[in-house]
């Protein structure tokens, strides 16, 4: 049995019965038997539902993002983003998956060549709660566009968002098994990556599940794309815009309660500015609100789970037993649910967990570099890689820095790291590999396909 609990209260919410062996194989021939005919459909088809999907999550948008919110903590603002989001992404492909898919002459000797794009079939998510209904639209939305059919297996303490994630598919009128949410444990998921209608992978996730899921589809040769952890650096150079440096990094730091992969985690200031930067910093997060992820006073609500909220605690305690600075937080609230306060560190260096581990949760890690090829170095002394932002007000400055020195998938300069349709989203090193969204998340998960013709 599944179980969902409500993190505000740790009281139980509803059981799920895990699907069966049997059924579980009976869905995947039947989502075979689905792929070949809709593999077939024009992309003016499958654009014409997915611009339902789309409607359909504006529509009920309130009801999804209480969903969430009920299931995961997400603060409901930041779920009704989400939900907005997540319907951005569904027009995105059914506007342009046609023309990212169109065959593509090239000159050979041969009377004629081109590249063509086939989808494979069977796509296998496995997908995380922190972002529950935006991690699986923005793998649905270009899988299903591009021909494929997709099986989702949720994480799971949002059972509830992945049931609902189906029927809106369901209600916009994909064909039946087109895309397909199955409940069973994590424990299964080897033998599902194993069975061979299914045909490659995507996963959003921690790096020990991203490093389990790669082993065994590398053992079946099946293609991955993997979005893993994160420990994003925020570099702070001496002519950077202090205010707008210090609100943007708490802004980052807190989104989602500070339980998301691209989150803004390591602060790595150059000393001109680091005490200012610290104080300001700390006064602002003393400004956010914890509490009642319903009411929309509150900036975050509680983590995910006490499990999560109590193995963050314990980050935090080994770093200041290695020498970080406490300035503020790091206590567990006397209040039920996986709360926990936005937390300040300062004096963190490499080897203290608060540098070298990915915090998923409000916690703040500041850094003190002594220039900018200090900072630079700190930035990149992780083995993460999937985002980082500079702060400077020299404009050309920061570009070199985010083109030519900071290692990580994106590179933001004086704003936030985030994902967005139009733009690749993906890591490097232990962050991951592969790229979703944009025309590089659509030709993930398809047959690059060389046809010649003499």
């Amino acid at each position: 049995m599944i179980q969902s609990v409500n993190p505000s209260n740790n009281e139980l919410i509803k059981t799920y019965q895990e699907i069966s062996d049997i059924e579980l194989q009976y869905v995947l021939e039947r989502m075979q038997l689905a792929f070949e005919d809709w593999k077939n459909q024009s992309f003016s088809f499958r654009a014409a539902l997915m611009k339902k999907a789309a409607g359909l999550l504006r529509k009920k948008r309130e009801d999804y993002s209480k969903l969430m919110t009920f299931e995961m903590g997400k603060p409901i603002s930041q779920s009704r983003a989400e939900i907005d989001k997540c319907a951005w992404v569904c027009d995105y492909y059914a506007e342009n998956a046609e023309k990212f898919l169109a065959d593509e002459l090239v000159q050979t000797d041969a009377s004629k060549s081109f590249v063509t794009y086939q989808p494979l079939g069977v796509i296998l998510a496995v997908m995380p709660w922190n972002f529950p209904f935006w991690q699986v639209f923005r793998f649905a939305a270009p899988t299903l566009m591009a021909g494929n059919v997709g099986i989702l297996k949720h994480a799971s303490n949002v059972s509830g968002c992945s049931l609902a994630i189906e029927e809106i598919f369901t209600e916009a009128g994909f064909p039946e098994f087109v895309y397909k949410s199955v409940i069973l444990n994590s424990s299964r998921i080897k033998d599902l990556i194993s069975n061979p209608i299914v045909q490659a992978v995507s996963l959003t996730g921690s790096v020990p599940a991203g490093k389990s899921v790669a082993s065994v589809a590398g053992s079946q040769i099946k293609k991955t794309v993997l979005e893993l952890g994160g420990s994003d650096p925020y570099v702070v150079l001496e002519d950077a815009d202090l205010d707008l440096a210090v609100q943007t990094c708490v802004n980052s730091r807190l989104i989602n309660g500070g339980q998301s992969c691209i989150a803004a985690k390591r602060f790595i200031v150059v000393k001109e500015v680091y005490e200012k930067f610290t104080e300001m910093y700390v006064d602002f997060m003393k400004q956010k609100k914890m509490g009642d992820p319903f009411d929309e006073s509150n900036d975050l609500g509680p983590l995910a789970s006490l499990k999560l909220r109590d193995e963050l605690h314990h980050q935090v305690l080994r770093s200041i037993e290695a020498g970080a600075k406490l300035l503020l937080g790091g206590f567990i609230p006397d209040m039920k649910g996986a709360y926990y306060p936005p937390t300040v560190l300062s004096e963190v260096n490499p080897g203290m967990p608060a540098f070298d581990e990915e915090l998923f949760g409000p916690v703040a890690a500041i850094v003190k570099a002594e220039n900018e090829e200090d900072a630079v170095r700190l930035a990149n002394n992780t083995v993460f890689g999937l985002g980082a932002a500079v702060f400077t007000r020299d404009l050309n400055r920061g570009e070199k820095i985010a083109k030519e020195k900071l290692n990580a998938g994106s590179c933001f300069v004086n704003q936030l790291v985030r994902s967005d349709p139009r733009l690749p989203f993906g890591g490097i090193k232990e962050s991951g590999f592969g790229r979703e969204l944009s025309i590089f998340g659509i030709r993930e998960f398809v047959n690059i396909k060389t046809v010649v013709i003499k």
